[in-house]
C-alpha cells in the first residue's frame, strides 16, 4: 500500500484504530474523519468508499507481515535460525495488532466476497511468501535435517499457535485476574514456547 501524503496516512491510521476497536460495520467514515482530524469529503477523496479504505488497511497489515518474512533471508543464517525469526516476526506483528485476527476472521466470514477483493489487491505477494519458504523447506528435507512436511501445514501450525494467545489471552486475563505485567509475561513465554514447539515438531 503506497501512502501519498501525511493526511492520507492519518486517515489510514485512524481507520485502523477504529476498525480494530469496533469492526467494519460499526465504524462510519464520519468517525474516521473526526479521528483523523479532517472532513468526511477528504476520506472519500482518497478512498471513495469505506470498503476500499478497509481493504487498504487490511492489505497494509498483510504487506507489513509478508515483507518482514521475506526480508529474513540472510545467507549466513541456518534454516532453523531463519524459521525462528519468521515465527517471532509473525508473533510480534500480532502483539502489535492483537485485535487483528478477530477482525479478519469476522469480516471474511460475514463477507466472503471480500476475500476475492483482498487476493486481487495483494497480487502475487502471498504466493511469493509461500514459494520462498517452500524452496528453503525442500532443501532441508532433502538433506534430512527435518522431517517431510508440506509448507501449508507448517504455516498453518505457526498461525494457529501464534494467533491463539491473542484470542484466548484476554479471556484468561479477565477470568484469572492477571495484572498487566503478568499478562505481558504470559505473552513473552508463549512467544518462546511457540518457537520451541514448532522447531521441535520438525526434527526427524
Amino acid at each position: 500500500m503506497i501512502i501519498k501524503d501525511d493526511k492520507e496516512k492519518a486517515i489510514v491510521d485512524a481507520a485502523t484504530r477504529l476498525f480494530l476497536d469496533k469492526g467494519f460495520a460499526s465504524t462510519s467514515t464520519t468517525e474516521i474523519a473526526k479521528e483523523a482530524g479532517c472532513n468526511q469529503a477528504l476520506v472519500h477523496y482518497y478512498f471513495r468508499t469505506k470498503e476500499r479504505l478497509f481493504e487498504a488497511v487490511f492489505a497494509g497489515k498483510f504487506e507489513a507481515f509478508a515483507s518482514s518474512i521475506l526480508e529474513i533471508s540472510q545467507e549466513d543464517l541456518s534454516f532453523e535460525e531463519k524459521l525462528r525469526l519468521k515465527i517471532e516476526s509473525h508473533f510480534d506483528m500480532l502483539h502489535e495488532n492483537p485485535k487483528l485476527p478477530m477482525l479478519i476472521a469476522y469480516e471474511l466470514n460475514t463477507n466472503p466476497k471480500r476475500l476475492d477483493s483482498m487476493k486481487e489487491k495483494l497480487g502475487n505477494l502471498p504466493a511469493k511468501v509461500f514459494a520462498n519458504f517452500q524452496e528453503e523447506l525442500d532443501k532441508e528435507i532433502a538433506l534430512g535435517n527435518i522431517r517431510p512436511i508440506k509448507i501449508i501445514d507448517l504455516i498453518y501450525s505457526m498461525l494457529a499457535l501464534n494467533i491463539s494467545i491473542f484470542i484466548i489471552g484476554p479471556i484468561m486475563k479477565s477470568f484469572v485476574g492477571l495484572t498487566d505485567d503478568m499478562y505481558e509475561n504470559l505473552i513473552a513465554n508463549r512467544r518462546k514456547e511457540n518457537v520451541d514447539m514448532l522447531l521441535n515438531s520438525l526434527r526427524p
